[in-house]
Order: C-alpha cells, then structure tokens, then sequence
C-alpha cells in the first residue's frame, strides 16, 4: 500500500507496483494534482522508490512530523512558519504504508525526542492510531513529550471543497500541535 506526495515518488513507486509479483494498493490524494509543490522533474527512466523506503523532507532537531500523502506539505509549510521562531521542524514523507519504514520514524523520534503524527484520516482508527502505538512501543524511553496526533475530523469528507477544508487538517492545526508538543 503506497501513498506517495509528489510526482517523482509516484513515478518511482508505480514502477515498483508494475515489477511487483503481489497486488498493490496505489492510493493518490486528488488535491496533489493541483499542487505545484507536488510537481517535480522527470526524474530518469528507470528511477523507483522500493516498497518500505521513507524520505527525510526536511530536517530537523526538535521535533519530528510523521506524514504521508497531501499532508507533507501541509506539515513542510507549518514548519517554514515555525522556523521564523528558531524552531527546527523535521518532516518524514513515509509514501510507503504497507510496508512500513519504521526505521526512519524510530531513527527521527530517537533524534528529536520529540513527535507529532499528521495525517488526513479520522484520528479515531485512523493510520495515523497504529504509528503512534508503535512509536510508544518501540522508542518510550527517548520521549520528551506525549506522542500526539493531528487529523480530520471524526466524519466523512465532503464533496464540496470549503467543507472539505473544515474537516480536514489545516496549516494551523498542525503548527498549534508543534507548538503544544514544543512546549513540554
């Protein structure tokens, strides 16, 4: 199951989906399309992100952003806005949930002591539930802080774009859990 946030991870893991020998779930988030962020060179004919492989998109010392999808950016923009206030934000790009690169979110959550979960599913058994339980599982005794989640509402996504907006996680929401995570 791949969910990449940009044009060159989605080119990358659709090769590794056509060389696959088992079925994969490629799930793409509509608003990507539209996103000039999520655009990005031509990265080579052969070019192809393996399956379980995270990117660091932005490095950082005092808290980490766990993320995937649409909300990369979401979480890269709350952290450009927090860097203006000395704070250094690292972002993890997963674009890859089943399977899962825990390494590179135990190796961030090790180096910042610090993690907020993001993501555009329902906080309430939303993905989002199961890496924050393997984060507490796997890194409790490098936290400073509680490991904290910031989602959609606990609703179904509507059609119309400016509800869409009000269900889904914002620039602020994210920036607001940084800042409370921040604070212990």
């Amino acid at each position: 199951m791949v969910f990449p946030s940009c044009a060159e991870d989605a080119k990358g893991l659709i090769k590794a989906a056509t060389r696959a020998n088992d079925p994969v779930l490629f799930l793409e988030h509509k608003g990507l399309y539209c996103r000039p962020q999520a655009k990005s060179r031509e990265p080579g004919r052969e070019y192809v992100v393996p399956f379980g492989r995270g990117r660091i998109r932005r490095e950082g010392a005092d808290i980490s952003v766990v993320t995937w999808g649409s909300t990369v950016y979401t979480a890269l923009e709350a952290a450009r806005q927090l860097e203006s206030q000395g704070h250094s934000i690292e972002v993890v790009d997963l674009r890859s949930i089943v399977p899962l690169d825990e390494g590179i979110i135990y190796n961030s959550v090790r180096k910042t002591s610090r993690v907020v979960v993001a993501h555009e599913d329902s906080l309430l058994m939303g993905f989002g539930a199961e890496i924050a339980a393997r984060i507490a599982q796997h890194c409790f005794d490098s936290l400073d802080a509680p490991v904290t989640r910031v989602a959609a509402m606990d609703s179904f996504v509507p059609a119309a774009p400016n509800l869409e907006q009000m269900v889904l996680p914002a620039v602020d929401d994210v920036r607001r859990t940084i800042e409370e995570v921040l604070r212990y």
